[in-house]
């Protein structure tokens, strides 16, 4: 499956629309990001009920705003629109198949519970 570029336009729309999706913060002139690049694209290959998609960090400074991106790259990982993972620093292609098998075998009625449990704590 083709790696999406995601914008301000689409990324809402893609995050609502899809059970998970896997995104990759970046910038053109990132030595690691270039680094990270093919592992992202092959897992791709080897993860077709998953949304890989890329945010140009540079094009995209709201995006990268919005969910406080530090430094590049940074992945972050939606369950049924819940971030369930989010990491700055590239991955090895063992790491980054390992985060998402075990997104995919998360409990998310569970996972919600424990959101909720957190946020009634906070009040």
């Amino acid at each position: 499956m083709p790696v999406l570029e995601l914008t301000q336009e689409n990324f809402e729309s893609t995050v609502t629309g899809n059970k998970i999706v896997i995104i990759d913060f970046w910038a053109p002139w990132c030595g690691p990001c270039k680094s990270f690049a093919p592992v992202f694209e092959a897992a791709s290959e080897k993860h077709p009920d998953v949304v890989f998609a890329k945010v140009n960090s540079d094009d995209e400074q709201a995006l990268s705003a919005h969910f406080a991106i530090r430094s590049i790259p940074t992945i972050l990982l939606f369950r049924e629109e819940v971030i369930v993972f989010m990491q700055s620093g590239a991955l090895p292609a063992a790491g980054l198949d390992s985060v998402l098998t075990q997104a995919k075998a998360l409990d998310m009625d569970q996972v919600r519970r424990d959101i909720a449990a957190q946020q009634a704590q906070q009040q």
